[in-house]
């Protein structure tokens, strides 16, 4: 289990008991397939063919349907760092080998990635969670003064989570989107010093992200 989180003070939101139930159960059948400890990140596919499935998220979770679009800027970013040389495809929840998952912010958690098995395959299930207004004061005040840095933070977390999916690591570069928060650091700039970069949402499709010590780290793994 590798998480991107750092303590937030306040209440996770209420929830549905049908939208709670049908989380459990997706946890259960993903907990049938994980160890009691995490496996070593390594590549899903030595070939560099990784099929990903975007769920729809329930209201109660802070999810609104573009952000399935960040899910996927996020999937074809990792793509171009290594020229397609590690190639996505979308498939149906059943044959994917990377699962995004929308779920309800508990307090100290941006997102999530935990590693299951496909089909006899090595997969990875990806937990985001998209409520900024749960993540702390001032996130959730600069989120609500500027609707970018909702969607910058909601498309960094599915990055860090994903590079954690394919078999990237935490580091302790700050520059870095596989950062350790952990290590401590100025948050709010890391989220803002993204945002600095786009004039329109539509901007996140084509900036990436990533360091070169990301893309380094991804290249290790899948160019041979």
């Amino acid at each position: 289990m590798v998480r991107w989180a750092f303590k937030v003070a306040g209440n996770a939101p209420s929830i549905s008991v049908a939208r709670l139930m049908a989380i459990l159960f997706a946890l259960a059948l993903l907990s049938a397939s994980i160890g009691a400890q995490p496996r070593p990140l390594t590549p899903l596919d030595a070939s560099g063919r990784i099929t990903f499935f975007v769920d729809e998220g329930g209201s109660e979770s802070g999810f609104r349907s573009p952000d399935r679009e960040l899910a996927t800027w996020a999937v074809k970013a990792w793509e171009r760092a290594i020229d397609g040389k590690l190639r996505f495809e979308a498939a149906n929840r059943d044959s994917a080998l990377v699962h995004v998952l929308w779920v309800p912010a508990d307090g100290n958690e941006f997102g999530e990635m935990r590693r299951l098995v496909v089909n006899g395959r090595p997969g990875a299930a990806v937990f985001i969670r998209p409520d900024v207004s749960a993540l702390g004061p001032e996130l959730s005040r600069l989120a609500r003064e500027d609707p970018l840095v909702r969607e910058t933070i909601v498309y960094m977390t599915c990055l860090h989570e994903i590079g954690h999916a394919i078999g990237l690591v935490h580091t302790a570069n700050y520059r870095d989107i596989m950062f350790f928060f952990g290590y401590g650091g100025d948050i709010p700039n890391y989220f803002l010093r993204y945002r600095k970069q786009l004039q329109s949402r539509g901007d996140i499709a084509t900036v990436p992200g990533l360091s070169e010590t990301d893309i380094a780290a991804v290249r290790k793994l899948y160019v041979r």
